[in-house]
């Protein structure tokens, strides 16, 4: 399958197909609102304002499986993130991104782009020793590892990057400039 073969929900339980987004450069990230990374909101924000027109998706999932940061109902974390982050970007249904109810877009994504690390710096090293206590095999296993992991698809449907939390947003900006 493609990635343009995979549908999700939007927050009213409509199916909404990827084949919607053909052309478009995709950014799909799984968000949560307690989370030490919710105020890469407002960066994505600012990306989907200054690269929309030129073909720019931003596909916000929330996930409540990275400790329980994505709490609420879809609308709760809309009004949330409307209020406090301006966001005008869609979000889509609450849903898992990993285990055996992950959305199946999530399956074809991780096999894509697997996990390779989270980078330098405080946050990631952080990022690394909690991982760690997730067993031996975390590491090596592509599943998300955290919030805000993001993947990007170019306009032919070619999944060219995943960002974890603790990559630089600039560097992410930089990678969309670059498709648009």
């Amino acid at each position: 399958m493609k990635f343009y073969d995979y549908s999700v929900k939007d927050q009213k339980g409509n199916e909404i197909s990827m084949a919607e987004y053909e052309g478009k450069v995709v950014l799909i990230v799984n968000t949560a609102t307690g989370c030490g990374f919710t105020p890469q909101y407002k960066q994505l924000e600012e990306m989907y304002e200054k690269y929309h027109d030129k073909g720019l998706e931003i596909i916000d999932i929330p996930c409540n499986q990275f400790g329980n940061q994505a709490p609420g109902t879809d609308e709760q974390i809309t009004e949330f993130c409307t209020l406090r982050y301006n966001t005008k970007f869609p979000q889509m249904k609450k849903a898992d991104v990993n285990g055996e109810n992950a959305l199946p877009v999530y399956g074809f994504l991780k096999a894509q782009k697997g996990f390779e690390g989270f980078g330098k710096g405080p946050m990631a090293l952080v990022m690394g020793a909690m991982n760690k206590t997730k067993g031996k095999d975390a590491a090596s296993s592509s599943d998300i590892k955290w919030n805000f992991t993001k993947f990007v698809v170019d306009r032919s449907g070619n999944v060219i990057a995943r960002y974890e939390p603790t990559n630089s947003m600039e560097e992410l900006d930089r990678c969309i400039a670059g498709l648009i």
